[in-house]
């Protein structure tokens, strides 16, 4: 069953290569400084932060097909506008001097398509992880969501292995250039694997065809944002017992208020916050804000620091087999303790292996101090890839099938918050020489709240309450008392 399952296009090695080199362009394009690595890195989290509710919205409404056509067209005409105006701005390194005004439009279109892009890949991701998974383990046993959960991410991990060290040793051995002009051809072809993997797997499963056509009769053609979520009604049935007492005095500041309630973004909010899973995702959010990832700013460090790109790609390959290693050892733990036990277990080990990060920082050697910090990222992979498994599972198995794509919208909006967070620090800090301050006033920040977060919704398991519903109780003070009654 979980080998049936097409690779999300999120997985081909095309978006993890340009992830990993965007960061060295954007550092090659101005060196000695991570501004443009952290603006690139802002824009692109802050379009997810702001688009990703109400894309899973729009996931949620639409057939599969029509999310699959639109999603990968999008997606790499984005990427290959990308990819077309990087290779502008490598060819013409002057134009900083010379014309800044076209540098910084093609910087700016840069920013954009890639975030275009990335909001593209967010759909296919919800339809994928949040849909198409769950529809494909229903009437089998629970083991075997755990093993496709497993088993994607472990697809995900092998490119972001393999794609990294490709493109390091294009830009080591070959140029920078190359890389760039590699990446937008292999993307122009890769369009028509991917949407003809995709409708395999859609015509090879019924089940997937009658869901989506199930979720539309669900919906009238006026539907704007409910969508039967029972959670949602509970907090609409509250608040309409008060319409009947507006005065004609407020009766526009109430139409004002049910027209902001009633708008996508809010919406989806609204029933996510609802969700018994929230604290949980929460806690899985928290932990994107940092820089320490693989991600732009840090690999744009290590190329400040002296660490040659295709030793980054062998760092990243390193980090990403520990990932594998992670989804083996998930599904093993995890049928021995809950799901929420072993998720509390990944997130002390991450915790613990990012403390060597705080090494590198004592270290006064740069490169020295590099390679500390790459040990340090890379093997904090284990406990972090198990507790996204463990997260991504507890929603699939708690929400309902009517709210899942906007659940994780909202989810990647609010991981994309934070991860939006960690770059404007880098815009605020942008001198490479002081990144070890952004490092250690995240890792402590988002991690201590991340397993105090972790440490409550384990408390509170055995029955789970909404956020909401947490606050209502705090608010009186007889937490226990109310969850005793609710059990």
């Amino acid at each position: 069953m979980p080998g049936y399952i097409a690779i999300p296009s999120e997985y081909f090695p095309f978006n993890i290569m340009w992830e990993f080199s965007v960061g060295l362009y954007m550092i090659t394009l101005w060196p000695d400084s991570l501004i443009l690595p952290a603006i690139y890195g802002a824009i692109e989290c802050a379009s997810t932060a702001l688009f990703g509710p109400i894309i899973g919205q729009w996931v949620q409404r639409s057939t599969h097909l029509k999310v699959l056509r639109i999603w990968l067209v999008t997606q790499n005409l984005s990427f290959i506008i990308a990819g077309s105006t990087v290779i502008t701005l490598l060819f013409y390194p002057d134009l900083k001097s010379t014309n800044l005004t076209v540098f910084i439009f093609l910087v700016l279109l840069t920013n954009i398509s890639g975030a275009t892009g990335v909001l593209s890949t967010l759909a296919g991701t919800i339809l994928i992880e949040r849909e198409w998974v769950v529809v494909i383990s229903e009437g089998h046993p629970p083991g075997v969501l755990t093993k496709i959960n497993s088993t994607i991410r472990r697809i995900d991990l092998t490119c972001k292995l393999l794609a990294p060290v490709i493109s390091g040793f294009i830009m080591s051995f070959i140029s920078v250039k190359a890389s760039a002009m590699t990446l937008a051809v292999w993307n122009t072809v890769a369009v028509w694997l991917e949407y003809w993997l995709f409708t395999s797997v859609y015509s090879g499963i019924p089940a997937l065809a009658e869901s989506s056509q199930r979720r539309i009769s669900r919906l009238s053609p006026g539907d704007t944002v409910e969508m039967a979520s029972t959670s949602a009604e509970r907090a609409g049935l509250i608040s309409q017992s008060d319409g009947i007492r507006v005065s004609v005095e407020t009766g526009w500041r109430r139409r004002l208020t049910d027209w902001f309630s009633e708008t996508p973004f809010v919406g989806a909010w609204s029933v996510y916050f609802h969700q018994e899973v929230v604290l949980p995702g929460v806690a899985l959010a928290l932990l994107y804000f940092t820089v320490l990832s693989f991600g732009t700013l840090m690999t744009a460090t290590l190329e400040w620091k002296g660490i040659a790109a295709f030793v980054i790609g062998i760092a990243r390959g390193i980090s990403a087999i520990i990932g594998i290693a992670a989804t083996v050892l998930y599904p093993i733990l995890q049928s021995r303790v809950s799901t929420l036990r072993t998720g509390l277990w990944a997130i002390w080990s991450q915790w613990s292996c990012l403390l060597v990060c705080v090494a590198s920082i004592l270290a006064g050697n740069h490169l020295l101090s590099a390679y500390i910090l790459m040990a340090g990222v890379a093997t904090s992979r284990l406990g972090l890839w198990m507790f996204d498994l463990s997260v991504t599972q507890q929603m699939q198995d708690q929400v309902p099938e009517s709210d899942r794509c906007v659940v994780g919208g909202a989810q990647n909006s609010l991981q994309s918050t934070m991860d939006m967070l960690g770059y404007i620090m880098g815009m605020i800090i942008s001198n490479p020489r002081d990144f070890w301050r952004v490092d250690f006033a995240v890792l402590f920040s988002s991690n201590i709240c991340c397993i105090t977060l972790q440490h409550t919704s384990l408390s509170s398991s055995e029955t789970p309450l909404s956020l909401w519903e947490i606050v209502r109780v705090a608010r009186r003070g007889n937490f226990r008392e109310k969850k005793a009654s609710l059990g």
